[in-house]
């Protein structure tokens, strides 16, 4: 059975860090902490005086004062690592935590979970390849030697950096070893770790290397580890659970996200807020429970980016530079059916096509297949279609060979519409308003991600009128907009009213719109 060394890094809060290490061990478990030696010395001395009589508990030997991005973070893990090797010879797997760190499964669960693969877990992709870094430098990290801190001393880090490049005083990487990155928070199995710490102790050059590279933690273990173990018995994946921003910054938990973490294919969580207090003690008592199942659903990433998302309107939907020059062409009308739900605005162009000559297509930025000709390497993605639209649009009148032409829209598609809407071609809109009953958003917030056929029902009562009151905003956002040709249908409106809707979107004759607002079943669900 796996039992759980877990590498404590700690650096404030000596009453958090005896708890966790009480929670843990309780288990039958181990601990070994690090705590910053920026931190106060009372502060340590009191973690190691009410932590003296835990025999599942050890402290690394020597101390560092840590700094974000340098050596020194990984030189702490390394100094806890080693302790925990030693004095837990019956430790069969080392989890890497900060004290932000919560279980978000039980130790039961865990241990199973680690029983059930030989494997280790740590993120571990290509350096040069992998496209793991997002922002700020990239080779520059390895290639130059970095002896100040960015956070500390910004000029002097990138003075450096200068004057090497001048000098070109590029360096080389160590020899025979491929330089992977990935997330510093792992789960490593004891046989990985005693390679690790051997290869370590027989390469100095190879140490001396990695000292002076920028963000050491991302690069260090993530290389060494796939350069000890075989590909096949590493999962290039963290156990805990940890999300960022659109702005770079962890995201931080809070008492109302106990559901949320529960549901997720991870062991622990980061950050914990020091203030969710409530949060804290349920997931301390979850540690030790006994026969709980832990559905997965795991939206947790689109669920919080979609909830963020709705609060920043407008900002999404500047016109690309590649789609500012060009036009469909005055001579053109493109008629845009704009529904939310789908079903409804395909049974009627199925009808358009059966009553009118106008070509008709569906959701043709949403779905692969959607009535379209065949376009070519310019509708081969969706993502291209997007990027591409004006392009896309014009070959679809050259295939159709006829200068109008429908399609389907989601109202959330706003840039589509507002750029169709400003083309030189006539752009009509039929938005088809609808209604949304309570089983209609269970299934929207199921096809969005956003919940699954795990998610509780009090996480669908409380997701439900923030996914109502967003469908709304939506179609009050299209209506703001003020377009010269828009129009309004819905299955609540007079037979009649909804026929002249469609005469003046389609410009066609009175008896044919008719026989279109007449469809069959049209806005049934």
């Amino acid at each position: 059975m796996a039992r759980i060394a877990f590498i404590l890094l700690t650096h404030k809060d000596p009453q958090r860090v005896i708890d966790q290490a009480r929670r843990l061990t309780a288990s039958g478990d181990f601990v070994a902490i690090h705590f910053d030696r920026n931190a106060p010395a009372e502060d340590y001395r009191r973690i190691r005086d009410a932590l003296a009589d835990s025999p599942g508990v050890t402290f690394a030997a020597r101390r560092m004062k840590c700094g974000w991005g340098d050596w020194s973070l990984v030189a702490a893990t390394l100094e806890t690592l080693r302790a925990a090797a030693r004095d837990f010879p019956q430790a069969t797997h080392f989890y890497l935590l900060s004290g932000d760190c919560m279980p978000i499964k039980s130790a039961e669960y865990a241990r199973s979970f680690l029983d059930g693969e030989d494997c280790d877990y740590i993120e571990s992709v290509d350096f040069f390849d992998g496209n793991w870094i997002k922002t700020g430098i990239r080779d520059e990290r390895l290639i130059y030697r970095h002896w100040f801190n960015e956070r500390r001393n910004k000029t002097l880090f990138y003075a450096s950096i200068d004057l090497q490049k001048r000098l070109g005083l590029n360096r080389r990487l160590p020899e025979g070893l491929q330089i992977m990155i990935g997330s510093q928070w792992w789960c490593l199995r004891r046989q990985t770790v005693e390679a690790v710490l051997d290869l370590i102790a027989g390469w100095p050059q190879m140490v001396r290397f990695f000292r002076t590279t920028w963000i050491p933690d991302e690069t260090f273990f993530q290389t060494l580890v796939a350069h000890v173990v075989p590909r096949a018995r590493i999962r290039s994946r963290s156990l805990t659970f940890l999300m960022f921003t659109d702005y770079g910054m962890p995201v931080t938990f809070y008492n109302d996200h106990y559901d949320l973490l529960l549901r997720q294919d991870f062991l622990f969580a980061r950050k914990i807020s020091g203030e969710a207090l409530d949060l804290r003690q349920r997931l301390g008592q979850l540690w030790q429970a006994e026969d709980q199942a832990f559905p997965i659903s795991a939206e947790g990433p689109r669920l919080f980016g979609f909830l963020t998302g709705r609060g920043r309107i407008g900002r999404r939907f500047a016109p690309r530079f590649w789609e500012t020059d060009g036009s469909l062409g005055r001579s053109r009308v493109v008629h845009l059916i704009v529904a939310k739900k789908w079903h409804i605005a395909k049974r009627l162009t199925r009808r358009i096509r059966t009553l009118t000559e106008i070509p008709a297509v569906d959701y043709v930025f949403n779905e692969t297949e959607a009535g379209l000709p065949d376009m070519g390497g310019v509708a081969s993605s969706l993502a291209k279609r997007e990027r591409h639209r004006r392009a896309l649009l014009k070959l679809m009148f050259e295939r159709f060979e006829f200068d109008r032409l429908v399609l389907c829209l989601d109202p959330a598609a706003l840039s589509l519409i507002r750029d169709f809407a400003a083309d030189r071609a006539e752009a009509r809109i039929l938005f088809i308003d609808s209604r949304f009953d309570d089983d209609y958003l269970r299934g929207h917030m199921r096809r969005m991600g956003l919940a699954s056929d795990s998610t509780p029902p009090e996480m669908y009562r409380r997701l439900l009128p923030v996914v109502r009151g967003d469908l709304e905003d939506e179609a009050e956002r299209l209506r703001d907009m003020e377009f010269e040709h828009f129009e309004t249908m819905a299955g609540h409106l007079p037979a009649d009213l909804n026929a002249g809707a469609i005469a003046r979107f389609l410009d066609v004759p009175a008896a044919i719109a008719q026989d279109l607002a007449a469809t069959p079943k049209l806005f049934a669900d």
